[in-house]
């Protein structure tokens, strides 16, 4: 029989030092900005929601060691980076019932039962905050959520009043510059877009992350909004609005990336970011959610592992020995 040998380096291999623990850890760090700013905006609730997210999801990890009588694995910070980022996605006057659920459902259902890290088909983040939405859609309206709110600037939730007003009204209500640096209503972690492109920059230079889904993604939501906003500028916004308002960079970021549901090749890479930005404007634009990113990452989940066996055939022919 023929076998086709490639020729690698002797051992013993050499370990780079880095350990879950650490690339956790440095996506928490990578969080930071984005978190001190929600906190800032939305105040004390904001830090109950998000200590409460971060300790739930902890806890349900430890309880699923517990009973499965496997080796305790919340050291590694992976439920922590969980439940930090689903608080993040959450308003600041959630309830302690609807944090408590979502990340049972998260850590649960949608990492645990699956294998635990690496066994994942779809991002536990967004199974939670899917199942939190399709649920009680109600406390994701982020105008209701803080009407008792006093903000120093439009306290409407962008992506809301574009879906009612149309794009004209929502220019003139939200500037570019304001959208940037977080003047708007929203999630505790998802409004402050400059400190999500920080800490995103800050993983691409650490190599936590690959740049090709977080550059695809934006390429994708600027060249799709940008072909609406052409064909009817007065009902849909411009790319500018699109890309700091809502999930959009949380999800370009933090979500999209994530390593057991994205591809782990540069074409499926590429292709992956691009058609999650496409489906998120397409559900935005003619669909019932005023922002459909969770539901847009979810499904190229879905279609991530036919995705991934994209590949350029290698270049020159292989050894064969009898």
């Amino acid at each position: 029989m023929n076998n086709n040998k490639l020729t690698v380096s002797h051992a013993p291999f050499w370990h780079d030092g880095d350990s879950l623990f650490q690339m956790n850890l440095n996506i928490m760090i990578a969080t930071l900005p984005a978190v001190i700013f929600g906190i800032i905006q939305f105040g004390t609730p904001a830090v109950g929601v998000l200590a409460l997210s971060l300790s739930s999801a902890m806890v349900w990890e430890l309880i699923m060691n517990v009973i499965s009588k496997k080796k305790i694995t919340i050291g590694d910070l992976d439920s922590a980076v969980i439940g930090l980022l689903f608080g993040m996605m959450l308003p600041a006057t959630s309830p302690w019932w609807l944090v408590i659920t979502g990340t049972f459902v998260a850590v649960i259902i949608g990492k645990m039962i699956f294998g635990g890290i690496g066994a994942n088909p779809f991002n536990p983040v967004l199974m939670g905050m899917a199942f939190l939405m399709l649920s009680w859609k109600v406390f994701f309206d982020f105008d209701a959520a803080y009407v008792n709110y006093e903000f120093n600037f439009t306290a409407l939730a962008p992506l809301a009043a574009l879906k009612f007003q149309g794009a004209q009204a929502v220019a003139e209500l939200f500037p570019l510059g304001d959208l940037i640096m977080g003047k708007q209503v929203g999630a505790i972690g998802s409004t402050f877009g400059l400190g999500i492109i920080i800490g995103g920059i800050y993983l691409i230079l650490r190599g936590y992350i690959r740049w090709e889904i977080p550059v695809s993604f934006i390429v994708g939501i600027i060249v799709t909004a940008l072909c609406f906003s052409m064909a009817n500028p007065d009902i849909y916004a411009g790319p500018g609005i699109h890309l700091f308002s809502g999930y959009t960079l949380i999800g370009a970021f933090f979500l999209a990336t994530e390593n057991s549901s994205s591809p782990s090749n540069r074409i499926p890479m590429l292709l992956y970011g691009f058609f999650a930005a496409v489906m998120i404007i397409l559900m935005r634009n003619i669909g019932v959610y005023a922002d459909g990113t969770i539901l847009a990452i979810l499904l190229l989940n879905v279609v991530n592992p036919l995705i991934d066996t994209i590949r350029p055939k290698a270049l020159g022919k292989g050894v064969n020995n009898a």
